[in-house]
């Protein structure tokens, strides 16, 4: 829906998933089964840490936290872009649009961060290991993930504000297959460089900043490896290492290309655009559940506990 070059306020947006037409029965498949993958996996997370009480240790807390976040994640995002994709186009009112771009934002800053909480832990464990039953408690682990729940929620108040006051005088259609603030921005008519602050400062402080504090920790215990003698120390704190890492990676790299191409003036098309943000979004949530059953013992002994049980009838004689 085109318009005049008049600034009026809109009260609705369109959204046009940029997806090829011989591509979206594919990507339809490929979210609707990410989909399910991602809350079996994270709920049975969860499920498995809550029951089992010898998981109820503060790293357990920040990987439960983190499958708390990742069903958000994909509950936010996926349906609503599968329904943009099945019917080719979606009307989304203003104030819902708001709502999903507050969510969304809301759910990367705190897995950012939380990812930083979590390298911050290893590096305590690894490096000053007879501090850490003091140092990290589940106690102030709660208060710790509160704190930074609410300063991620008031750093970001001014967003629906500003997202209120923008006009537009060309279109109210958002090429993409979400609502999102950058795009928002770049539809509209409204230039004032205060509106574009908003995704510098967030890139900084819960991007940048926390993905810098993450590589300094795991420098820090890769340094502290090294000088471990028993080799099965030395692996066990590398295997610790590479599985913090991979989650960390699934996050950032994706989102980065996704926020860094445009800011850098690079042009890629609509449907790259797409891809790259289902990538870092959807993908880490199906994944994330499936490095840590695997990679993490206890949680992986707690889930076949949980399904594998074992058969001890006894035989009874007449």
């Amino acid at each position: 829906m085109k318009m005049k070059n008049a600034t009026i306020t809109v009260s609705e947006f369109i959204l046009q998933c940029s997806i090829e037409s011989n591509q979206k029965t594919i990507m339809i498949s490929a979210l609707t089964f990410i989909y399910i993958i991602s809350m079996f996996g994270n709920l049975l997370v969860i499920l498995v840490i809550i029951l089992n009480p010898q998981l109820h240790a503060p790293m357990y807390i920040y990987i439960g936290t983190l499958a708390v976040i990742d069903l958000a994640n994909g509950s936010i995002l996926i349906p609503k872009m599968l329904s943009v994709l099945l019917l080719s186009s979606s009307v989304v009112p203003y104030a819902a649009c708001v709502l999903q771009i507050f969510l969304l934002l809301h759910v990367e800053e705190m897995e950012s961060l939380l990812l930083a909480l979590m390298a911050f832990d290893r590096y305590i464990a690894v490096v000053y290991p007879l501090q850490y039953p003091l140092a990290i408690t589940n106690k102030k682990v709660v208060i710790s993930l509160l704190v930074l729940n609410i300063f991620a929620i008031c750093f970001k108040l001014h967003i629906p504000i500003f997202a209120s006051e923008l006009s537009f005088c060309h279109t109210n259609i958002l090429p993409f297959c979400f609502c999102d603030y950058a795009t928002l921005v770049h539809v509209s008519c409204s230039d004032d460089p205060k509106y574009s602050v908003p995704m510098i400062t967030g890139a900084v402080v819960y991007g940048v900043s926390p993905l810098i504090l993450v590589l300094l920790s795991y420098s820090r215990i890769a340094i502290e490896a090294l000088r471990v003698t028993s080799a099965g120390g030395k692996s066990k704190v590398f295997s610790t290492c590479v599985t913090h890492l991979l989650v960390v990676g699934l996050f950032h790299i994706p989102l980065a290309f996704f926020y860094i191409l445009p800011a850098a003036g690079i042009t890629i098309t609509r449907e790259t655009y797409n891809v790259i943000f289902i990538l870092g979004n959807a993908v880490p949530s199906m994944l994330n559940p499936i490095i840590y059953s695997f990679r993490n013992q206890e949680i992986n002994k707690s889930i076949h506990t949980l399904f594998i049980r074992r058969r001890s009838t006894p035989i009874r004689r007449k």
